[in-house]
């Protein structure tokens, strides 16, 4: 998710557990070879094996149409020591679909699987490529070319929105629709869209015959929610969610870290975290209201002191 789970964010959501892979932030590709720079900017865990710091591997996502030149940057992403390649054929918004990114691309089943092809064939066999699609554009009628191509050109895995390009992000997501093309047996296939607790998570797996599924949005409303989901496919007794007081912590502490350094931007990701946040704790409420026009740091900390007293007299900030 552009913008939003940076490499802090994989940090932290990572080591509360629950995950056992993340990709990055896109890498739009054009028509050249992106420098190694680019590359370590929206994935610095390469410089650390391609894991975070709790040892989940990130696999570096790449975006584009031009199937040699998507090639020619998953092999460079791979020499730089990326564990796997994920090709992201979902993205909904216009900005991409305009430079003929993302899910536009599925308009055109053979485009999708010769890319899919290119890169499989840029990369060792040994390293996954996986690949992110929705429904379809404007109607799920291509569904199964799409996933028939995106297999058979050797994916490793593949994750399916289920949502068209036109439906961008609004409810429900049709999980059912995915169950046609989930085979027997399928281990390959991941659903996503529109889990954003346990319940969601057991309903999404149910009705669309995938064993696994992808967090996206539902990951930074509940930032435990992997972990839980685990437990409850473990049939461990369910755990309870994190409390408020802890997520703001974590919150104020991802501020510090990552979203206090460029006087132009302090604050747009945490401000932008707080909004998911809203779905799952009222809290987040009172709390993005605080910080909602507050450029300055020190303004922002003092901010977070004063949420806290709010809501928790009993403790010290």
């Amino acid at each position: 998710m552009e913008g939003v789970i940076d490499a802090p964010m994989r940090r932290l959501l990572t080591g509360l557990g629950g995950y056992s892979r993340c990709v990055t932030e896109f890498i739009r590709v054009t028509t050249v070879l992106l420098p190694e720079k680019v590359f370590l900017r929206l994935c610095p865990e390469l410089e650390t094996d391609g894991q975070t710091e709790s040892g989940v591997p990130v696999y570096t996502q790449l975006l584009g149409s031009n199937a040699q030149c998507l090639a020619a940057n998953a092999r460079r992403a791979v020499e730089l020591g990326a564990p796997g390649v994920d090709l992201n054929f979902g993205c909904p918004a216009k900005t991409v679909n305009n430079s003929l990114g993302g899910s536009i691309l599925l308009r055109e089943p053979q485009k999708v699987a010769s890319i899919v092809r290119a890169v499989r064939d840029a990369v060792p066999a040994e390293v996954p490529v996986t690949a992110k699609i929705r429904l379809g554009y404007d109607n799920s009628d291509a569904l199964a070319e799409i996933v028939q191509g995106v297999r058979e050109a050797g994916a490793t895995e593949l994750a399916i929105h289920a949502r068209t390009k036109f439906d961008g992000y609004k409810p429900p997501a049709w999980w059912a629709e995915v169950a046609s093309v989930v085979q027997p047996d399928d281990n390959m296939t991941y659903i996503n869209g529109e889990i954003w607790n346990v319940d969601d998570s057991v309903r999404a797996r149910l009705a669309s015959g995938c064993r696994h599924l992808m967090l996206g949005r539902g990951a930074l409303a509940a930032p435990d929610l992997a972990l839980r989901i685990r437990a409850a496919a473990a049939g461990q007794a369910p755990l309870a969610p994190m409390a408020w007081l802890d997520i703001s912590q974590h919150v104020e502490a991802q501020f510090l870290r990552s979203d206090s350094q460029s006087p132009r931007h302090v604050g747009n990701r945490t401000k932008q975290w707080l909004a998911y946040l809203k779905r799952t704790y009222p809290e987040a409420n009172e709390l993005f209201a605080r910080l909602r026009t507050l450029r300055d740091v020190n303004a922002m900390v003092a901010a977070f002191a004063e949420h806290r007293r709010a809501v928790s007299p009993d403790r010290l900030a």
